[in-house]
């Protein structure tokens, strides 16, 4: 199922279904059921994929009208964050494709040797935005405000010491995330206040459930600056999959259900490109994954 947060007229937040050029409003099309739907992407995500399964089937049975009277055109409703409010930081992993840890060595001051275990760092619930809206970039705290598409995996339920062999059934979907890095506001190798800044976790435009991603470590990512492609790639190259990651992450701490794991970028970054190059007020970046969709985003400078 191909999954939505949007507003239609100033609405609060709504949980929808894309499909196309119209997003089915569930909580419209629930009053036209007599059924309870959850009302955000979080509660759907609680309650688990069956749920998914049980709203596609009441679906799939619905009359042709009664699901174009609950629909809405993309172009009355705006399209947020498919997680608007994360509970917890985003888990970011660096450094998790070969070339992507070659230029970063060139540039970076980072190792030039491939990670022995996945490199994590986090992005907090504010830095959080959805497409067509603006990365604020200040210019007092960065000059160099660069790009990084990335595939990010969303957590179906809690887990500790999960194996890598049951690591897939911990999976509840996939999005896009453009993990925006400030590259001069690195402090002593640490790393969130360059990524951590507000709006710097652009996500959607929307998140699509497992089922729908045959093979998630086979998928195209791409990226644009004002058109001009930068990145591209494909997921067949990470360092650590995703198994490797949730195993991994899970004993170190807790994942519990809609945490996110953005799993790093391949090569192709502002940083890495001789001369370096970086994003600037009115510049729009296009961050594109294979079966999900393309994510865009306007650089608005800010004092």
């Amino acid at each position: 199922m191909k999954l939505v947060t949007f507003t239609h007229k100033n609405s609060e937040p709504k949980l929808g279904i894309f499909n196309n050029d119209t997003v089915l409003d569930l909580e419209a099309f629930s009053h036209k059921h007599n059924e309870e739907f959850p009302k955000t992407m979080l509660e759907l995500i609680d309650l688990g994929l069956e749920e998914v399964d049980r709203i596609a089937e009441i679906v799939k049975t619905s009359s042709e009208n009664a699901i174009a009277s609950a629909s809405l055109p993309l172009s009355e409703i705006k399209l947020l964050a498919p997680i608007t409010k994360p509970r917890k930081n985003i888990i970011g992993i660096g450094l998790n494709y070969t070339e992507h840890v070659a230029e970063s060595a060139r540039t970076l001051d980072t190792s030039k040797d491939l990670p022995q275990q996945p490199v994590i760092f986090s992005k907090p619930p504010t830095a959080v935005i959805g497409t067509d809206e603006a990365i604020l970039h200040n210019t007092k705290l960065t000059q160099q405000l660069d790009w990084e598409v990335e595939l990010a995996v969303i957590i179906s339920k809690k887990g500790k010491y999960i194996a890598k062999e049951n690591a897939m059934d911990y999976v509840f979907g996939y999005t896009v995330i453009n993990d925006i890095s400030a590259r001069d506001c690195r402090r002593a190798g640490q790393w969130i206040v360059s990524k951590g800044q507000d709006t710097f976790a652009p996500m959607g435009p929307i998140l699509v459930t497992k089922d729908e991603i045959e093979d998630p470590h086979n998928l195209n990512l791409s990226l644009t600056v004002n058109g001009i492609e930068k990145q591209n790639s494909n997921t067949k190259y990470m360092l650590f999959r995703i198994p490797d990651l949730i195993n991994d992450l899970s004993t170190v701490f807790t994942l519990e259900a809609g945490d996110i794991i953005a799993t790093g970028t391949p090569a192709g970054v502002g940083a890495g490109r001789n001369p370096q190059e970086w994003m600037g007020d009115g510049d729009v970046v296009e961050a594109t994954v294979e079966g999900i969709g393309t994510l865009v985003n306007t650089i608005k400078k800010i004092d």
